[in-house]
């Protein structure tokens, strides 16, 4: 989305800086007066929440990290010294561990809108598999960070994904087994592997933060979608980001920041595990292991399949087939609210995570176990078959001839549209 920026230093210091390092302009000309489609909704305001979310994540994991003993004799113990002895340091693990959760829930909404409304469509397919790549991340760093407590969950938790690998032993005969000893440090799970998890969690923040400057970046190339699916075609569709969007995403939040504290400071042990809360014992197994709720998911795709090595496959094909949905859905109407065979499928598709979510915490047997294969079937059918179909033979409603007319019902009057290529904010 070209534009030319309007910002005019105050000060002979701006002034000087402008010309050497135009900084301040280019921040005026991408977050102020960034020309923004005006229909946009709350299920847009996700992103900023994001970014707020990384933030917290970061800062208050350095502050943690700096009374963290990454030893298997002192990991637990010095939990629970910065629970108690640290000044406000029960605010800052709390505010760490429930911040993952809404980290979360933050990304898997913002996921779903983007399947919505076809932001994976040309063209956004950088922006969509720069996203999904910062999905993949943080699945990597909450499932280290999950275990730096050292706790019975904890521990076995590592013990149990670790493994996964030794499944490429019927690939390549003794190619898993050296794989998972390289992870470990070792022949089991011990002190190495805990100072590995712990300096990769430590790093992978920021690795993070640095894709989120790419996803941006690619975002401000075509400018954002909207819930029409419709091009930009004159100044009337956009609104400045700044005062409109800051005001909107600020709203929401705020109300984001009012259930995220609620629950650090009423129910900040709602989502985790209590065996977590025991030390961890290398001789004791927990009866029933089970990841966090944003695995769970996942977790039963793993465990819906009986062979290890085909389970482990779909397990890492559910979040990588997610790279290729720009590529998978044939229709060429971006906005799902125009498309009634497909929203069917795309609610039923919305229900399936929540019951796979939900079968993730459950013995794997019995009517459970069949329900996580069905489930598992409709995940990926979902990509490989219905996106694909649906798009070749469904008919489309009709859509309006602009966003201008979508939000107002008429198209704006002949001398507020004309000439729109003499327009600057005008997406060429």
């Amino acid at each position: 989305m070209g534009h030319a920026s309007t910002y005019e230093p105050k000060t002979k210091l701006g002034m000087w800086f402008d010309e050497r390092l135009p900084v301040a302009r280019m921040m005026h000309g991408q977050f102020v007066e960034y020309p923004t489609p005006r229909n946009l909704n709350y299920w847009w305001t996700f992103g900023g929440i994001l970014v707020v979310c990384l933030a917290i994540q970061i800062v208050t994991g350095i502050v943690l990290a700096m009374h963290y003993i990454a030893s298997p004799d002192e990991a637990f113990n010095s939990v629970e010294f910065i629970m108690r002895d640290v000044n406000w340091g029960w605010f800052l693990r709390y505010t760490h561990a429930v911040g993952a959760s809404m980290f979360f829930v933050a990304v898997y909404i913002h996921t779903f809108r983007g399947l919505y409304y076809g932001s994976y469509k040309a063209p956004r397919e950088i922006l969509w598999m720069l996203g999904v790549l910062i999905l993949l991340l943080m699945i990597i760093t909450a499932f280290m960070g999950y275990s730096l407590p050292w706790g019975q969950m904890s521990f076995w938790a590592v013990t149990v994904i670790t493994n996964l690998f030794s499944s490429l032993d019927m690939v390549v005969p003794g190619l898993g087994t050296s794989l998972v000893q390289w992870i470990w440090g070792g022949y089991s799970v011990g002190g190495p592997t805990l100072t590995r998890l712990f300096a990769l969690h430590y790093l992978l923040p920021f690795v993070i933060a640095g894709v989120v400057m790419l996803h941006i970046w690619a975002l401000h190339m075509p400018g954002n979608n909207n819930p029409t699916g419709i091009d930009v075609k004159t100044r009337g569709d956009t609104v400045p980001f700044h005062p409109y969007y800051t005001i909107k995403d600020g709203f929401a939040l705020v109300v984001f920041l009012l259930v995220f504290f609620a629950i650090v400071f009423y129910a900040p042990n709602w989502l985790g595990h209590p065996d977590n809360y025991v030390p961890a014992d290398p001789l004791q197994t927990p009866p029933h292991i089970v990841p966090e709720w944003y695995f769970l998911p996942f977790y039963a795709i793993l465990r819906a399949i009986p062979n290890k090595l085909l389970g482990v496959i779909a397990l890492f094909g559910a979040i990588a087939i997610l790279f290729f949905v720009p590529w998978l859905d044939r229709s060429k109407v971006r906005s799902t609210s125009y498309r009634p065979i497909f929203r069917w499928f795309f609610w039923l598709f919305v229900l399936d995570c929540l019951m796979l979510g939900y079968l993730g915490a459950q013995m794997p047997e019995g009517i459970y176990l069949i329900l996580s294969q069905l489930g598992t079937l409709y995940y990926f059918g979902f990509f490989l078959l219905i996106m694909p179909l649906v798009g070749i033979f469904e008919t489309p409603r009709p859509r309006p001839g602009s966003i201008t007319e979508s939000v107002l019902g008429r198209p704006l009057p002949p001398d507020r549209t004309a000439n729109p290529a003499a327009r600057p904010e005008v997406v060429k």
